[in-house]
């Protein structure tokens, strides 16, 4: 009976009043503006015309509750704010980021208020970007793209486009599934871009997975990618879901996409609430090419994050072709930005071992045990589990010129093997080389993470995620971190030259610590 009285409550009324309210609202929003109104949040829209055409929509919030009159990052004078650029995931558009029930668990406006310019992109073809000044969107050619033009052109104009509109010279990159693929694919081609991206976090990362958990749908595509064509076109796939959204009553509409995700990709749906589905799910689909899902089939078949195949062999084909003719691939290992993945225990599209040998050593790695692929958009617990790792990201690297700070350490590499290093073994020596020469990856010089500048005393740090034993020594006033950020203090017999920052400049041999035993 208690029970009972508290269902049917006037406040329980109301509560289950407000969030049926709530999602009906965001269910019905008609594009991303409308739903950030409905949060009280100010978005503007923008327009970049790629180098090849292409007319992409842009989304930004960049003014917190009160700020809607304040110039922000226009010029001098202005309030001037670090930038971060999101991007969605494989047919998806910017509004999978902001159609939540609850505010709190929404990263656009949770980094909005923690003082960012946020910043949203969007796909060619897509809701917001289905222009070309060269072809209409009813012919075949305007959508003959595969990840190839988003990696080439989308996100590197989109991302000048930002650069150039805030005056700022740098910004922070997080993507979601394909978004992170896109940002893996455009790092690697355009080596200048590191320079204006200072950290790239990916949620959910894409790059290889090894297929479909349906056997019989995943046996079919890796036989014959091109078999997509045969049953999609050549134009807009499953531009038909539109129609069955509208037509559908949405609890059922719900239910087909659930039913969907879990026959494909094994996925249940349990850490996110059946409000949420109701509110997120009719923002879920947006356009995009055949031809893009069918690369992504071609990676899958071959285990290799490539490029776009335009010459596909049969796979009973006579000879060896593979021996003549190789597709290439995305070079991620060449990649200068910080990387942070955040990536689900339960996703199965994410080898996270497979994907750590593809990437460059200071990449970085976090891990949501019981998350699926779209938990990282939409779960119940998405601002406790997820955000701190991206908020702790953003801290250490927004704004911050990376690259600077790798030479500052390559300048003092050469002076500190010249120094007393020469009574140190090879091993010990190793703890501080580079990628090309020692299996810790390219150490970091530390700096004030607040100013980008060194600071007096401080000595170097690396992240050591990958490796197994990350508490090798350096020095005295040298640390090295370990993926629990914990630091170690050593003593033992071989010794070693310490590095430090003194006035500004870097000190080498200025003491001397040991390696042997560790100590907390």
């Amino acid at each position: 009976m208690t029970l009972f009285n508290s269902l049917s409550s006037p406040s329980s009324k109301r509560a289950r009043s407000h969030k049926k309210s709530i999602v009906t609202s965001i269910a019905q929003a008609h594009d991303f503006v409308d739903i950030c109104a409905l949060y009280g949040y100010y978005a503007e829209e923008h327009v970049v015309q790629t180098g090849d055409g292409y007319l992409l929509g842009l989304h930004r919030l960049g003014w917190k509750k009160g700020e809607e009159g304040v110039r922000v990052n226009s010029g001098p004078g202005s309030l001037q704010k670090k930038v971060v650029y999101l991007h969605h995931g494989l047919l998806m558009n910017s509004e999978v980021w902001v159609c939540l029930t609850e505010k709190e668990r929404c990263l656009p406006f949770a980094l909005v208020e923690r003082g960012y310019d946020v910043w949203l992109g969007n796909n060619r073809g897509n809701k917001y970007s289905k222009k070309s000044i060269h072809h209409a969107p009813n012919t075949t050619k305007f959508w003959d793209f595969s990840m190839d033009q988003f990696a080439f052109h989308d996100i590197p104009d989109s991302i000048e486009y930002i650069l150039s509109t805030t005056n700022q010279p740098s910004l922070s990159y997080i993507g979601f599934s394909q978004g992170t693929a896109q940002a893996f694919a455009t790092l690697s081609i355009h080596p200048t871009l590191n320079d204006k991206v200072d950290v790239f976090i990916a949620l959910a990362p894409a790059m290889a997975p090894s297929g479909l958990s349906n056997g019989i749908v995943d046996a079919l595509v890796k036989a014959s990618p091109e078999v997509i064509f045969l049953a999609f076109g050549r134009r807009s796939i499953l531009s038909s879901a539109t129609m069955w959204q509208q037509i559908l009553y949405p609890p059922i509409f719900t239910r087909l996409i659930d039913a969907s995700l879990t026959f494909l990709f094994n996925w249940t749906g349990r850490n996110i609430s059946p409000h949420q589905k109701l509110a997120a799910y009719p923002h879920l689909y947006s356009f995009t090419s055949t031809k893009s899902v069918v690369h992504w089939f071609q990676i899958i078949r071959t285990a290799s994050f490539q490029l776009y195949d335009d010459d596909v062999q049969a796979p009973l084909g006579i000879g060896a072709p593979e021996r003549y003719y190789k597709v290439a691939r995305f070079p991620t290992r060449n990649i200068k930005t910080p990387i942070t993945l955040v990536y689900g225990g339960s996703d199965s599209l994410v080898d996270i071992k497979v994907m750590l040998k593809e990437l460059p050593r200071h990449t970085t790695a976090r891990e949501i045990p019981h998350f699926e692929h779209l938990d990282f958009l939409w779960a119940q617990e998405v601002e406790k589990l997820v955000f701190p790792h991206v908020f702790q990201a953003l801290e250490e690297h927004a704004g911050r010129d990376h690259l600077a700070t790798l030479k500052l350490f390559h300048k003092a590499k050469s002076a500190r093997f010249a120094g007393s290093l020469e009574d140190g073994s090879e091993d010990d020596r190793s703890s501080l080389m580079t990628d090309a020469e020692g299996p810790y990856g390219p150490p970091h010089a530390r700096v004030d993470w607040q100013t980008g500048r060194a600071v007096p005393g401080t000595g170097y740090s690396t992240d050591l995620t990958s490796v197994e034993e990350p508490e090798a020594l350096v020095g005295d006033g040298v640390s090295l971190k370990s993926s629990t950020g914990s630091k170690r203090h050593v003593s033992g017999e071989s010794r070693h030259s310490a590095a430090t920052v003194q006035d500004g400049k870097i000190a080498v041999g200025a003491s001397k610590a040991t390696v042997g035993s560790l100590s907390k």
